[in-house]
């Protein structure tokens, strides 16, 4: 680990604060540590062909029966083509985070570090996008997008959802993403560019994800049941929709395979589930914790194999 994510995890780690003074420490750490992968990678590089887009463990398919009979060149070709689904939908929900954090501090306090921090993590998504896009292009040259009705939902989430909802999306999806990450980033199999990819995504959306707990942790103060019941129930359905976009049956036509034993099999990996519910553990702790796990919230979270 370097010293970066050492310093970042200690961001993740601070105690409870008020918004404001958790927004002034990650502010100074966002001007301390911020990285830009379009100077840092060297996107004309070679790829090495033997290396995976993800490490293999992380595959929809590892485990499976259809895994076993792939070759060698097929995993990996498998590999880059989930990992760039992964980024490509990454993409689209970093779109919809920052119209609903845009909207959120719309006549904020500008002078205010909460304010401040928001501007810098929308300005992170953006790089994250463009890092995602161009990820995407050198690795498999194809873009990925969420079904229509899910496309639709989302547009429809993005206009609508704000406070609690808005900002424990947002904290399912980058929670979802770290734990995957944070293995691929270590793991040599994998390609070089795509390691530093998950590097700096890792590095940054560690300091999302501490103001977007505190900021759930505000707006749920003092609110009715009936409403922690609704934004519970919210978050999950949300939740649901992004974790079960990730992989697109279009990754296995292009990597030339059996697109509908492919989907098949990866809905029913209990490996994949296992791997994703590993990545989900301190989510689930936090939404419990807040009292947005409820029951009728669990049953979407099971269904997408988060708990």
């Amino acid at each position: 680990m370097t010293a970066a994510m050492e310093r970042t995890d200690n961001v993740i780690s601070m105690r409870d604060e008020g918004t404001e003074e958790v927004s002034a420490r990650l502010l100074a750490s966002a001007a301390r540590l911020s990285r830009n992968a379009m100077t840092e990678i060297d996107w004309s590089e070679p790829m090495d062909p033997t290396k995976y887009g993800c490490s293999p463990e992380w595959s929809s398919l590892y485990g499976t029966d259809y895994w076993d009979e792939l070759t060698e060149e097929q995993r990996i070709s498998v590999t880059r083509h989930e990992f760039a689904s992964i980024m490509n939908i990454g993409i689209w929900f970093e779109m919809i985070l920052q119209e609903m954090v845009i909207r959120d501090q719309y006549l904020g306090d500008y002078h205010g570090s909460e304010f401040q921090f928001a501007l810098t993590e929308i300005a992170d998504e953006c790089r994250h996008s463009l890092m995602f896009a161009k990820a995407s292009e050198k690795m498999v040259g194809t873009s990925y997008r969420p079904s229509k009705k899910v496309a639709r939902l989302g547009k429809i989430f993005m206009q609508t959802a704000k406070n609690e909802v808005a900002y424990a999306g947002i904290l399912v999806a980058e929670e979802v993403l770290d734990v995957f990450q944070r293995g691929c980033m270590r793991d040599d199999r994998v390609l070089d560019f795509i390691r530093t990819v998950n590097e700096i995504h890792v590095l940054e959306e560690s300091r999302h994800m501490r103001f977007a707990r505190e900021e759930v942790r505000e707006s749920l103060r003092g609110v009715s049941w009936a409403r922690r019941q609704f934004s519970a129930l919210s978050v999950a359905i949300g939740a649901y929709f992004i974790v079960t976009s990730l992989v697109q049956p279009k990754a296995f036509a292009d990597a030339g395979l059996d697109v509908d034993r492919a989907v098949r099999e990866m809905r029913h990996n209990s490996h994949f589930h296992s791997m994703i519910r590993s990545s989900c553990v301190h989510l689930m702790e936090f939404l419990d914790e807040v009292g947005l796990l409820t029951k009728p919230a669990m049953r979407y979270y099971r269904k997408a194999h988060m708990l």
